[in-house]
């Protein structure tokens, strides 16, 4: 079974025989699962619901199998959930660059890019809507508590992704102003070709980042072997 660029059989596997010590593993995996969902297609809002319902639905169908208790359960949700919040931070942080380079080109006030900052602002509440609505249809009410406890906590800690958005939103609109200020808006036929492209771009640069972590991931491991070769 393959969709939206997840392996939701790998996930399923996963989840079924995770324990809750397995925490920080669980994290990365659904994190990694989430971004290649994320890379998959243009970087629109629909395509971001889209990826966090496939990667929600099969953690909760390996969850459903785990043996494990309630508590470990909970933990195993909660790892899941703070992979997609990962990734999420990473699609907030695309839209930044990608944001702001057409409002250093002087687009910032074109009706789209406000609409685009407008969509980062509602990223975490994307992101729990989404989720609570995946978890509401997989029909598995076993997992509903476990669920609710982790998506509660999370609530009221907040999301990294929404400390990111606000902090993104704030700047952009900063600067924004500060185009509009100095005169200097693009022309309507310039803005509107380069907001054309815009959600490819974004992915893009997504996919760009995530090749720069990947690296950065092998660079800290070469240097880790040689240090104890050493």
């Amino acid at each position: 079974m393959f969709k939206a660029g997840v392996d939701q059989d790998a996930l399923i596997n996963m989840f079924s025989e995770a324990t809750a010590k397995q925490g920080e593993a669980l994290r990365s995996a659904v994190r990694d699962a989430t971004l290649k969902a994320l890379q998959h297609r243009e970087l629109t809002m629909e395509n971001i619901r889209k990826a966090l319902q496939v990667v929600t639905s099969a953690t909760t169908a390996g969850a459903a199998k785990n043996p494990a208790g309630p508590a470990d359960v909970e933990k195993i949700l909660a790892s899941a959930v703070a992979g997609m919040d990962g990734a999420l931070l990473q699609a907030v942080e695309a839209n930044r660059k990608a944001l702001q380079h057409f409002v250093e080109q002087g687009a910032g006030n074109e009706k789209r890019i406000k609409g685009a900052i407008a969509n980062v602002e509602k990223m975490e509440e994307t992101f729990f809507a989404t989720i609570t609505k995946a978890v509401q249809s997989s029909g598995v009410s076993a997992l509903q508590q476990p669920w609710d406890q982790v998506l509660g906590a999370m609530k009221m800690k907040g999301t990294d992704t929404g400390a990111q958005a606000a902090q993104v939103v704030e700047q952009l609109m900063a600067q924004t102003q500060e185009v509009m200020r100095q005169g200097r808006a693009a022309t309507a036929k310039a803005a509107q070709a380069m907001l054309d492209g815009y959600a490819a771009l974004v992915s893009g640069v997504l996919i760009g980042m995530s090749e720069g972590m990947t690296q950065g991931a092998s660079g800290a491991d070469e240097s880790k072997a040689k240090s104890r070769k050493a």
